[in-house]
């Protein structure tokens, strides 16, 4: 716990989503007192009913597109849907969360002073050409495809945070995430943990797209947060951009085999087309977060399914007819 005196008040837009919930969770139980924001679009109220109790933790529905006047020190920006079903939906409203959230958080943390730290993400380096990639790579990015809202949106919401902290003098953190799983992911998020997951679990076919042999590097949610709270940590010099994520690197195949393997039901592959600029291969080079933050994952891929695949097996059982 943190002492009244070293608690700080501390803003996390996107609360009530997969990576929200859990790091208001961390910071609650780190005696800080925090106000969590969402609008819902993807975020879920389940997620952090079990804080609502808390006297340190406070909830407010809020569009981060739309300014907000609040006295906080540190202001964790994770606002913005992250799978492509979900910001494909809405790629004006995906972008305009980008962007316009950028501003009007970093307006906040120009007028308050406070440490703010983007929640960017992997999605900037496009489908790279550069393996693993690093945080010089600048990326290989379709500027007008059906996944532009959300990786233009996030490159963008990246110069504007460099460019606050060079005109402005703002306090910023940029970290680059990889691909996370855990417990609270959405179950219809589209993303391959959770897809793969809810459809062997209820006996479906496992759908992959392409021929299953791209790649990518999943990091356990814990470790994650961890990462991103040590990035925020970190001397005021220390503005990343910094990869954090787990370079342990599968293909799509492997994560299928394997899921259908610990859910124990023999479930059939089906091969679909493979989205338009859906990357090839994903893979961090977290060489600065283990030199600068020392942070590395810790939590390998099976034990992070187990805790995972019994999170989503409460779920089905929860609406399965009684």
């Amino acid at each position: 716990m943190t002492s009244r005196y070293d608690s700080k008040r501390i803003l996390v837009t996107g609360a009530a989503g997969f990576l929200g919930s859990h790091l208001c969770e961390r910071l609650v139980a780190q005696g800080h007192d925090v106000l969590g924001i969402d609008n819902y679009f993807t975020g879920r109220r389940s997620n952090v009913a079990h804080l609502l109790g808390q006297t340190n933790f406070e909830m407010m529905r809020h569009d981060v597109t739309f300014p907000l006047f609040v006295e906080v020190d540190e202001i964790y920006n994770l606002a913005c849907p992250a799978s492509p079903v979900h910001y494909q939906y809405d790629p004006v409203q995906t972008t305009k969360t980008s962007v316009h959230g950028a501003i009007n958080m970093l307006g906040l943390a120009k007028r308050t002073g406070a440490k703010i730290l983007q929640a960017s993400t992997s999605e900037i380096y496009g489908d790279p050409d550069q393996h693993p990639q690093t945080e010089e790579y600048w990326g290989n990015v379709n500027p007008i495809g059906p996944r532009s809202c959300y990786d233009e949106g996030k490159r963008c919401a990246e110069t504007l945070f460099f460019d606050y902290h060079r005109q402005n003098n703002v306090r910023i953190k940029v970290m680059r995430i990889f691909n996370t799983y855990g417990p609270r992911m959405h179950p219809e998020d589209g993303r391959v943990v959770s897809n793969f997951i809810m459809q062997a679990l209820t006996g479906q076919p496992i759908t992959i797209y392409g021929d299953g042999n791209q790649t990518r590097s999943f990091c356990y949610v814990d470790d994650l947060i961890d990462g991103m709270m040590k990035l925020m940590q970190s001397p005021d010099e220390i503005t990343g951009p910094i990869n954090i994520g787990n370079p342990g690197e599968f293909t799509i195949r492997q994560l299928a085999e394997k899921i259908v393997e610990m859910v124990g039901n023999e479930a059939k592959l089906v091969f679909r087309d493979l989205p338009v600029n859906d990357p090839m291969q994903r893979r961090p080079d977290i060489g600065k977060a283990r030199s600068i933050l020392g942070w590395q994952p810790t939590v390998e891929l099976e034990q992070g399914l187990v805790k995972t695949i019994r999170y989503f097996r409460t779920l089905v059982r929860e609406k399965e007819p009684a």
